[in-house]
């Protein structure tokens, strides 16, 4: 059995980070309230979008500022090298920032993005096939 992975996110804007998660191939699963957004990668990973103020209510950590400060970085596996440039742009003209443009190694093939909000994304295919021994 699956098991689902829930990230929770916090973001500025709500309205906004929906519409670059739905732009990078996201749906909205619209079950959960007005005040987040719960946006549905696969079957088993949803990024749960919510504000700042909510996020704080989840931890008595500080929250990092992701426009400075690396926390984690969404590694997401694609079908092939088109499918990662068309996430790339995608995410590039919803108003994300590139973090890294193509890299080749052969084997793997990736980009690097940011969401508005900073949170890093490294869509990538990889070939096992051609993968180094």
């Amino acid at each position: 059995m699956t098991k689902p992975i829930f990230i929770n996110l916090p973001v500025a804007n709500i309205a906004k980070s929906i519409a670059f998660y739905e732009a990078i191939g996201c749906t909205r699963d619209a079950r959960f309230g007005e005040g987040s957004g719960a946006m549905v990668w696969n079957d088993s990973v949803t990024f749960m979008l919510g504000s700042r103020e909510f996020f704080a209510s989840l931890t008595p950590k500080a929250i990092a500022d992701t426009k400075t400060t690396a926390q984690v970085l969404f590694a997401l596996a694609l079908d092939s090298r088109e499918a990662v440039d068309a996430i790339a742009a995608a995410a590039l003209a919803a108003g994300g920032s590139e973090a890294h443009g193509a890299e080749d190694e052969g084997f793997m093939y990736s980009r690097g993005f940011y969401d508005p909000d900073g949170h890093g994304f490294g869509p990538f295919y990889m070939d096992m096939s051609a993968m180094p021994a």
